[in-house]
């Protein structure tokens, strides 16, 4: 079971912006290939860093407002936001290894 939380464009405000705890916005689609590769890491960071980061994913077609806020331009997209700013931000392909590099280095 997957520790990643599904939201929407009507839930990108509180579950991300006003969030309490950093979290990892992962931007996907199911068109996109480099996606499925990317979307095990993203659910072992949620696994291994659960107790201190959030892990959210936006699918991208449903959700044009969270794309253009966060000026997604391609997928897989990953924003790291901490106290409602972006504080790292990834599109395409990335190892499990350099986002969990990421990750130590920014929370």
């Amino acid at each position: 079971m997957s520790n990643v939380i599904t939201i929407t464009d009507n839930e990108f405000e509180t579950q991300v912006l006003k969030a309490t705890q950093p979290v990892l916005a992962y931007f996907w689609d199911e068109w996109c290939g480099p996606c499925r590769l990317v979307a095990p890491s993203v659910d072992w960071i949620a696994k291994n860093y659960g107790d201190r980061l959030k892990v959210v994913k936006l699918q991208v077609d449903p959700n044009p407002a969270a794309v253009k806020l966060c000026k997604i331009e391609g997928v897989p997209g990953l924003r790291l936001f901490q106290n409602g700013e972006a504080i790292f931000s990834h599109e395409g392909a990335i190892t499990k290894q350099k986002l969990v590099d990421i990750i130590e280095a920014k929370i």
